[in-house]
């Protein structure tokens, strides 16, 4: 994403826990801070894409935190998926804490392809007038739209997630039933992400699922942490949700079985070892 920004001209600035890690983009002329409080000071718009709730508190409190540089007129964009119950607490301490700042969840639907290509769905929570500023810059990514108050973009994202997860879980049960059965897993996977239930993140997964891959898009951890996060809002609104609870066991086998770092591709490779140790 930042490297998105870079080469359409804008004037990024950057800060990450491993400076090493973010080499490629100071070259490409990103301008490194240090702290996080630094990088809320010297941009307009601020954006974070963190892995957990405890991370993006840490990052937004304390001294060098984000919170104690923003200022009137700021906008902070948080990308990350945390539960919408920490967002909203953090918006709010965000208006009270930061002189009125804005701070929008501001969820992306897509992995490294949709990355690259600037074509992620985003869907955004919090004030509309905030997001009507935020707007365009967000075009650089994707499709944006306001859905909603604070959190309720979160929201949204985790509805998606549910069905990234079964759909996965799903492509993979019936892989392996034709594997089983002797037919070929490569043209087995062809014909089933060219036929009816062949949606966009099938296709794109198709050459992860038998090959393991180089690159890691969304792992098994992260979207453990979503179907989590899903089941957590679904009690809140007492909404059923049978399918994230399928999702939620398969996930914590995947993990139990060291899969936690592997992309969601692996969940075929997941169910097979468990077939195989079944009949062991």
């Amino acid at each position: 994403m930042a490297a998105r920004y870079l080469d359409a001209g804008y004037t990024v600035f950057g800060e990450a826990a491993n400076r090493d890690s973010v080499q490629w983009l100071i070259d490409k002329g990103l301008q490194w801070t240090d702290t996080p409080r630094e990088v809320a000071q010297s941009a307009d718009i601020l954006m974070t894409s963190l892995p957990n709730d405890d991370v993006v508190d840490s990052v937004a409190s304390g001294p060098d935190g984000i919170i104690a540089g923003l200022g009137p007129g700021k906008l902070w964009a948080d990308l990350s998926t945390i539960s919408p119950g920490t967002s909203r607490r953090l918006a709010a301490r965000v208006r009270d804490e930061g002189h009125s700042a804005q701070m929008l969840d501001t969820r992306v639907s897509g992995s490294v392809p949709q990355v690259k290509s600037g074509t992620l769905t985003i869907m955004v929570g919090g004030d509309r007038r905030a997001y009507q500023r935020l707007e365009p810059i967000l075009r650089r990514l994707g499709t944006p739209v306001h859905v909603g108050d604070n959190g309720q973009g979160l929201v949204l994202n985790l509805a998606i997630n549910i069905s990234l997860a079964v759909q996965m879980l799903a492509f993979s049960e019936g892989l392996l039933l034709a594997a089983r059965d002797g037919i070929d897993p490569h043209l087995a996977a062809e014909v089933m992400s060219g036929s009816a239930i062949g949606s966009p993140m099938l296709k794109a997964r198709v050459p992860l699922v038998l090959d393991r891959p180089d690159d890691i898009w969304f792992d098994i951890g992260m979207m453990h942490k979503d179907i989590r996060l899903a089941l957590e809002a679904a009690r809140e609104h007492d909404v059923p949700l049978p399918a994230a609870d399928v999702a939620d066991k398969v996930l914590r086998q995947a993990t139990a079985l060291g899969y936690e770092h592997r992309d969601i591709a692996a969940l075929y490779k997941v169910l097979g070892q468990v077939a195989a140790d079944s009949t062991t």
